[in-house]
This record gives structure tokens, C-alpha cells and sequence, in this order.
């Protein structure tokens, strides 16, 4: 009996311990996130390439009336940053369902700003260094 109660003990222990690093986990998702949004809203490159893995890409599949998907490589929309084609605006941020699988991680985000509204499907990697960046967003205009 004592056997029975030791290792449902540990179980409890155990699981207790993961939710912890998943809330940690998520956390710091949340934390990039915001930061990234809060850069864009600024226009602040340098800030904002913190965020972004070489990688990034903004998929758009038939965003603004066209039939197709296109690719958008983080070099351009840096570009678009710099030259305040986007961003400029003061954002509210709603972040939800996060899903943490290992080192990737996504989440849906909505970014209601003055501009336009628009919801994202983003996908993070985290670095071999512990730091979380974007790999990909593929944002819906509401």
C-alpha cells in the first residue's frame, strides 16, 4: 500500500513539474509575441530582427482579394517595416491558443489595430540558445 501511495505521489509530482516548464514555456512565447508586435507597432527594426528567425516568412494564402498564395521572405518584410508600408499603428495584442511541441511552438494571434485588423497563425522555433523567434506567419484580414 505504502508502494501504491509513493508512486502516485510521484506522479502528481512529476506532472506538476511539467506543467510548470510548459506554463514557463509559454510564457516566454507570449513575452516574444508582444515584443515582436510592439516593434512593428514602432516600426523599429532593430528591435524587431531580435524577434525573427533568417527563416521568417509571411505566408499569405489569398490575402487581399487574390486567388493566390504568396510568399513574403523576411528581407522584404523588413523592408516593409523600415519604409512604414506596414506597421505604424497602435495594436491591441490577443494571444491564444498556444501549442508548445518541444523546440516549435504557435500560436493564433489577433492584432486589432486603427489600420486594419488581421488574424495570425505564427510558428516559433526556439534557438539552440533558449531564445523563442518567428519562423513563419500566416495572417486572415477580419
Amino acid at each position: 500500500m505504502k508502494k501504491v501511495k509513493l508512486v502516485a505521489m510521484l506522479c502528481v509530482l512529476l506532472a506538476t513539474m511539467s506543467c510548470q516548464g510548459q506554463n514557463s514555456e509559454i510564457k516566454e512565447v507570449k513575452k516574444v509575441i508582444t515584443a515582436f508586435s510592439k516593434a512593428g507597432d514602432t516600426n523599429n527594426v532593430a528591435e524587431l530582427n531580435k524577434y525573427l528567425d533568417e527563416n521568417y516568412r509571411v505566408v499569405m494564402n489569398r490575402l487581399f482579394g487574390s486567388t493566390e498564395v504568396s510568399v513574403m521572405p523576411k528581407a522584404v518584410f523588413v523592408e516593409k517595416i523600415k519604409t512604414k508600408e506596414f506597421g505604424g499603428d497602435n495594436r491591441e495584442l490577443t494571444i491564444g491558443n498556444i501549442v508548445i511541441n518541444g523546440s516549435s511552438a504557435s500560436a493564433k494571434v489577433t492584432f486589432k489595430g486603427t489600420k486594419i485588423t488581421f488574424v495570425s497563425l505564427i510558428t516559433l522555433i526556439k534557438s539552440v540558445e533558449g531564445d523563442w523567434k518567428l519562423m513563419s506567419e500566416t495572417p486572415m484580414v477580419m
